[in-house]
């Protein structure tokens, strides 16, 4: 359909050559992003022979830093890191394509974390439970795993911390996704009849749906993506889901962002088997019991404050060897292979009667910015 806007023969005389210019920027981006394609190609090639692992969370963060310093607009770092996104994931299906296990079912937040991780070009996996998604990284099925860690209103996840005391994969990166619900449908509102979703998600949505949908029967559902499918084949039935479901499941998104609290957040881990070199902005996470005694945990605590280390989450999971025996969970900022740091953990393991090192990562401080929509 011709736009009368621009259908003006003095409009289309000045489009035309504005056009034409991004008609030949197109060409040359597209032969630049399969020259470096083919660059790619060669890399995969050595690392395989020489067994290297293709997804390096330091070299991702050495780019985006590159790519943001050599950025000067006028396009958004945030358009820029997006697009960034999804030629690395096509170029992990140049090298070898990677097996991404997270906590299924499809277009799950799990998944919808996975995918703006690993982009749409890498093959991921929804698994049963989060211990399934350690032990499929850990057997070496999946290359690597999304699990949730912390929920900005919930808080740490004890599914997770208890797989992290009896699995042995490691945290190679973090990412933070914020948690939008939305209606999601194929019929119209007013034919609504019933929503279906998974009850915590009721709970966060009460006061939108008794404001704009009361007298609604809401019927619970397993996860939000089996309320997404459950829509997708009844024509008066809505669903509370993510943006992902409602692409995967072919639904119309009705009203967006329907929380009634907008800045609820889930951090999940990215984990694998190696470990991750310093970037020089990074975490790292830590699991240790300590002495059953009168101020041990303020003992390792007064440690950190010696070496200036500064801790920016703490939790804590019974131990399930001994009671009241507990294992404490830290992240710190820095690497384990930074000196102050390595020094700190040096001299806490004294005060502990077990300290594990879970991994050292490319920290993510700022969701919108690292995690685009």
């Amino acid at each position: 359909m011709n736009d009368p806007k621009t259908d003006n023969p003095n409009v289309r005389e000045q489009l035309q050559p504005l056009r034409e210019g991004i008609d030949a920027l197109d060409a040359k981006i597209v032969d630049l992003l399969n020259e470096r394609a083919e660059i790619v190609i060669e890399v995969g090639k050595i690392k395989n022979a020489r067994g290297a692992t293709m997804y390096a969370p330091d070299r991702e963060a050495a780019l985006y830093q590159r790519l943001e310093a050599l950025n000067k607009g006028p396009l958004p770092a945030v358009t820029l890191r997006a697009m960034y996104r999804e030629l690395i994931s096509g170029s992990y299906a140049l090298e070898q394509p990677l097996r991404i296990g997270y906590l299924g079912p499809e277009g799950s937040f799990s998944h919808l974390a996975s995918t703006r991780q690993f982009g749409q070009s890498v093959q991921h996996h929804p698994l049963t439970d989060i211990r399934a998604v350690f032990q499929e990284v850990t057997r070496g099925h999946c290359d690597y795993g999304l699990v949730p860690v912390e929920n900005s209103l919930g808080g740490g996840i004890i599914e997770t911390m208890d797989c992290f005391i009896d699995e042995t994969a490691r945290v190679v990166g973090e990412i933070y996704v914020p948690i939008h619900h939305n209606l999601l449908a194929t019929c119209p509102v007013k034919e609504i009849r019933v929503v279906a979703s998974k009850p915590e998600i009721f709970a966060q949505c009460r006061n939108w749906l008794s404001a704009t949908l009361p007298g609604i029967e809401c019927v619970p559902a397993a996860s939000s993506s089996k309320a997404a499918s459950m829509a997708a084949e009844e024509s008066n039935l809505a669903a509370i889901g993510s943006e992902l479901a409602a692409q995967l499941y072919g639904l119309n998104t009705l009203f967006s962002g329907i929380e009634d609290n907008p800045n609820n957040q889930t951090r999940f881990f990215v984990i694998g088997r190696e470990e991750v070199n310093a970037t020089g902005c990074d975490k790292t996470s830590v699991m240790f019991t300590t002495a059953h005694k009168s101020g041990a945990l303020v003992d390792v605590l007064e440690v950190f404050r010696k070496y200036d280390v500064n801790l920016t989450n703490i939790d804590n999971r019974p131990s399930k060897r001994r009671n009241w025996e507990y294992y404490f969970f830290v992240d710190l900022e820095g690497h384990s292979d930074d000196p102050t740091v390595s020094q700190a953990l040096e001299e806490v393991a004294k005060h502990c009667k077990e300290l594990h090192v879970l991994g050292s990562f490319p920290r993510s401080d700022d969701p919108e910015e690292t995690n685009p929509l």
